[in-house]
């Protein structure tokens, strides 16, 4: 057992901590041998700003768009009502009509997500981001250079973030990852959970097939259609009749079904993607419209993706039609980029295909295929393209040490008066 203000350990159960009579204590028979660990932040978006705003505190509040956007994330107190993450404003705002709606700060969100990572990193060199409030941590080998086992040195991160940054974070404590991520669900907000392998096929059994990270909604109406609802329906069927239904597919279930899972902590897995959407407030059918907003959306993803050094090789425009269809569009680029010039006129051809009076309610553009970030190469399909990627660098600094507003181009500057004048 450990207690979770002070830090002291102890064999035996007692409900209170007998150094500091804290009730704020985690059982578990290996607790001190689990070294696998699942970090979420609590509702982070939305207790940044109930952090920065005390008089918010009690408050539901959602973090999104207007109201044809979507919840990025909302508050405790929201949720009692029903409201979700990525679900559409207007039924958010129906189930909770009194609401405190921000549009977000994502440039406070990264820096802050920035710190906690951070933090993490003075633990162990093997942290493997998921999102900007999310991560896997393996901490093997840790104990002699913390001087106590992964479970303190967790519990001395969770109360450091709690005092330095007055933000809450969820813990999952186990022997991989997918044990880990089930466990930090386990007990939000503020939680530290930790499960075994051993408990696992136990503590599974009841929960829906969809606690298996990787079963999305069309596979699990599949497994549904097939008579599996919960993991302990997938536990009784032998791996053999597993893998003859779903291939190798099969195995993976039958495996994670009982705990096991074999991918590591990888820190070079940090993103596959760097991205920015908008959900218009009225569908926009006008090119030159969508075009503008494009440009908006590939100067988005450029500074998230410099703010990450990374650069992609494909571009991706995504879209949604005024009756909710969704769809995307990919092309190759012959060297990877960071340059929002470079995203937008490659996503620019493939928007003006799909523009001949369609309506659409979202655009998005992003890059996969993600490398390290390097000196701008010159496109030899491109010649002007090392003299773009020169102006658009300097444009940054300019911004930077002055402001968005500092540096534009034609098209900015258009933008910009029109939305002066709107």
């Amino acid at each position: 057992m450990a207690c979770r203000d002070c830090f002291r350990g102890w064999t035996g159960k007692v409900a209170r901590c007998q150094g500091c009579r804290s009730e704020r204590v985690v059982s578990h028979p290996r607790l001190f041998e689990l070294t696998v660990a699942h970090i979420d932040c609590d509702a982070f978006y939305a207790s940044i700003e109930k952090r920065d705003a005390p008089e918010l505190a009690g408050l539901p509040v959602i973090v999104g768009g207007g109201k044809r956007g979507v919840v990025s994330t909302c508050c405790y107190v929201a949720r009692t009502y029903g409201v979700r993450s990525a679900m559409p404003m207007f039924k958010a705002l129906k189930l909770c009509p009194n609401a405190v709606v921000i549009k977000g700060r994502m440039d406070l969100y990264v820096q802050e997500g920035r710190r906690i990572r951070a933090l993490m990193q003075e633990l162990t060199p093997l942290v493997e981001p998921v999102s900007i409030d999310e991560a896997y941590l393996d901490l093997s080998g840790t104990d002699a250079l913390h001087g106590a086992p992964p479970a303190i040195s967790l519990m001395k991160l969770q109360k450091r973030i709690e005092t330095e940054l007055n933000l809450t974070i969820s813990v999952g404590l186990a022997s991989n990852k997918f044990l880990a991520k089930t466990a930090s669900e386990a007990d939000k907000p503020r939680g530290f959970f930790a499960l075994s392998i051993e408990e696992a096929p136990t503590y599974l059994a009841d929960k829906s097939v969809r606690v298996i990270g990787g079963v999305g909604a069309q596979f699990e109406k599949k497994l549904n259609g097939d008579g599996i609802r919960t993991v302990g329906d997938i536990q009784k069927i032998d791996a053999k009749t597993l893998i003859r239904r779903y291939g190798e597919t099969g195995l993976w279930l039958h495996n994670c079904a009982f705990g096991r899972h074999d991918r590591k902590v990888d820190p070079s897995g940090e993103r596959k993607s760097v991205s920015s959407e908008t959900t218009f407030n009225e569908d926009i059918s006008d090119p030159r419209t969508l075009e503008d907003v494009l440009w908006r959306l590939s100067q988005r993803t450029a500074d998230r993706a410099k703010g990450s050094a990374v650069e992609g090789r494909v571009v991706t425009l995504k879209l949604k039609t005024h009756d909710f269809k969704s769809f995307t569009r990919r092309v190759s680029l012959n060297e990877p980029t960071q340059l929002a010039q470079a995203i937008f006129r490659a996503a620019k051809p493939m928007l003006a295909r799909e523009a001949a009076g369609q309506r659409y309610r979202l655009l998005g553009v992003g890059i996969s295929e993600l490398v390290d970030a390097r000196a701008d190469a010159l496109d030899l399909a491109d010649p002007q393209s090392l003299k773009r990627a020169k102006a658009e660098r300097a444009a940054d600094k300019a911004r930077e040490k002055f402001g968005d507003a500092a540096v534009m181009t034609g098209r900015g500057a258009r933008i910009e008066h029109g939305r002066k004048k709107d």
